[in-house]
């Protein structure tokens, strides 16, 4: 059984937090806080990023099954799932193969389609620093700026840099030979003709590309009682550019009907 780097905090209800691609359990951290006053946020690193273990195989059941087991392990036998991103791809996942393990879904930026290569700069990029010649991530940045112009995701991306233990030199959190290896099923989608039954919400960031009206018809075929949230003024990151709205709309949602919502009550009275 492999056991997935994660943190927890609050009590009641669980729920899940996925990150996305090059990300880490902190990026969800902002989501986390949001979330600890009525419910118990098990928050993840997905295989091959942050400090979770290393394989060489990133295809989606397998991501799935990692949480699986990391629920196994923390005598989980049902929760709510929040993803972004890959993290969205994944919880998707996780909801078709194991439907009785999730009771809502909640899928931030991202749909159930095969997205075309758009990460192929990015990975050149952080696999031409130099990491074992260089002691700050500003010169990684420098490394890394003839790739990714755009110093916010440069920022975000370097957040996989940290220093070794008891050493000065600079390692990558993440594996990046496993994840430019295993790339091509990273933009693959739900391959099957499971459909899942219960309360979904798809999140999107009002400037962002990754859900359009194109996407509509795909999600609601395999989740036929989804529901839509858009977040006018966020990109890709909307849980990290407009938090406050982003976890307004999740609490709401967790607590509409079934047991999320008595133990929101409970908590309030």
């Amino acid at each position: 059984m492999a056991v997935l780097h994660y943190q927890q905090s609050g009590s009641g209800q669980p729920i899940v937090l996925i990150h996305g691609l090059f990300g880490s359990l902190e990026n969800l951290n902002m989501v986390a806080k949001g979330l600890t006053d009525n419910y118990r946020v098990i928050n993840i690193d997905v295989r091959n990023h942050g400090a979770s273990f290393h394989e060489n195989n990133m295809a989606y059941p397998v991501l799935a099954q990692d949480v699986i087991d990391t629920l196994n392990h923390l005598a989980i036998d049902s929760c709510a799932i929040l993803g972004h991103s890959m993290g969205g791809k994944i919880a998707m996942q996780m909801a078709l193969d194991y439907p009785e393990r999730v009771e809502k879904l909640i899928v931030a930026d991202i749909a159930p389609v095969a997205y075309p290569p758009h990460h192929n700069q990015i990975i050149a990029g952080l696999l031409a620093i130099d990491i074992d010649n260089i002691s700050t991530r500003q010169q990684a940045d420098q490394q890394l700026a003839p790739y990714v112009k755009e110093a916010g995701v440069r920022q975000f991306l370097l957040r996989n840099i940290t220093k070794k233990t008891d050493s000065s030199q600079l390692k990558f959190k993440c594996n990046l030979a496993n994840i430019a290896h295993c790339y091509h099923q990273i933009v693959q989608v739900y391959q099957g003709d499971k459909v899942f039954n219960k309360a979904c919400l798809f999140i999107k960031g009002g400037d962002s590309n990754y859900i359009t009206r194109e996407h509509q018809a795909a999600i609601q075929a395999i989740f036929p009682h989804s529901k839509a949230k858009i977040i006018q003024g966020a990109g890709h990151w909307l849980h990290a550019e407009k938090t406050v709205a982003f976890n307004k709309i999740v609490n709401d949602f967790l607590a509409q009907g079934s047991i999320f919502c008595e133990k929101r009550e409970k908590n309030m009275s």
